[in-house]
């Protein structure tokens, strides 16, 4: 198979061809922090951090196959109960959208995964899982949002923290919030499909998933795949000894690698088609910060 997608780059080169015109600076550490865990996994409470929305019935589509959504953003940690079902959408952050459903939540929050194995492949979840803003601030994820969840997971006795991005900056602030956590001494994993993002950042321990965006916890509609997907996620915070280890999953998406070729890839478009694109994405930024901008101040 071929490489992974450079998803920096081709995010560069997307904005650029969107019409804005300040290329987007990626968090970049060459130094990682790490705790090694202090038994072993099977004998841990861990917590789940995931970058999905709450599903928001007054803020339009959000369903599968749903646009771009900037209303259902959300930009405070949130967090909930682990014992009860969520109903978690990723319509608000820059998935692959042409060649994945979105459809199955299984695929980017496995709740229902990790309550399936509690007991025997980890010992226990913390009681609350927490929400990560997908924020483009790295000041604010690692100011705000970081010590936020150190606290929330210090407060639920978490002895170490999985991870669950979607988007490319989602991979990024997860990485960064990693980070922060394991400076604290809570160990970390993230499971992701982003690897130059998140390598670039400087995780300490990273499950990579050769999948589209939004499918970092397996594939759609195959329990198997995301069942095997978790298991390797809990056996890379189980034996990654080191700083900065990247494990490949050895699941592969499709027959061929098109849709490697597709993402956010301005000369696979037509001029009409990134017309299109240019018009939404300079709507949707307008309704971010209309969306933000009272977050913010609250």
């Amino acid at each position: 198979m071929s490489a992974p997608v450079p998803y920096m780059q081709r995010t560069r080169d997307w904005y650029l061809a969107l019409g804005f015109d300040n290329p987007y600076v990626w968090a970049h550490n060459t130094q990682v922090p790490f705790t090694p865990l202090k038994k072993p996994v099977s004998e841990t409470k861990l917590a789940l951090i995931t970058t999905a929305s709450p599903f928001q019935p007054d803020k339009g589509d959000q369903g599968p196959g749903a646009p771009y959504n900037a209303s259902a953003k959300f930009y405070e940690v949130y967090s909930g109960n682990v014992r009860q079902d969520h109903d978690l959408r990723i319509s608000h952050v820059a998935i692959d959208r042409d060649h994945t459903s979105m459809e199955d939540s299984g695929t980017w929050f496995p709740l229902p995964a990790l309550r399936a194995v509690e007991g025997r492949l980890f010992r226990s979840l913390t009681p609350r899982f927490h929400g990560l803003p997908t924020n483009r601030s790295q000041r604010h994820t690692l100011d705000v949002d970081a010590p936020e969840i150190l606290k929330r997971c210090r407060e639920d006795g978490a002895e170490a923290a999985l991870f669950v991005p979607n988007c490319p900056v989602c991979h990024q602030s997860v990485t960064l919030v990693a980070r922060h956590l394991e400076a604290a001494g809570i160990p970390t994993v993230i499971m992701g499909c982003a690897r130059d993002v998140v390598e670039h950042a400087g995780a300490p321990r990273f499950l990579f998933s050769d999948f589209p965006l939004g499918n970092s916890a397996g594939k759609p509609h195959d329990p198997q795949s995301q069942a095997k997907t978790l298991a390797l996620a809990l056996a890379t915070l189980d034996t990654v000894t080191g700083p900065g280890e990247t494990v490949s999953n050895p699941q592969i998406w499709a027959e061929n690698d098109d849709w490697k070729h597709d993402y956010s890839n301005p000369a696979t478009r037509s001029a009409g088609e990134m017309a299109a694109h240019r018009a939404k994405a300079h709507a949707d930024r307008e309704i971010a910060r209309q969306v933000r901008e009272p977050a913010v101040r609250s």
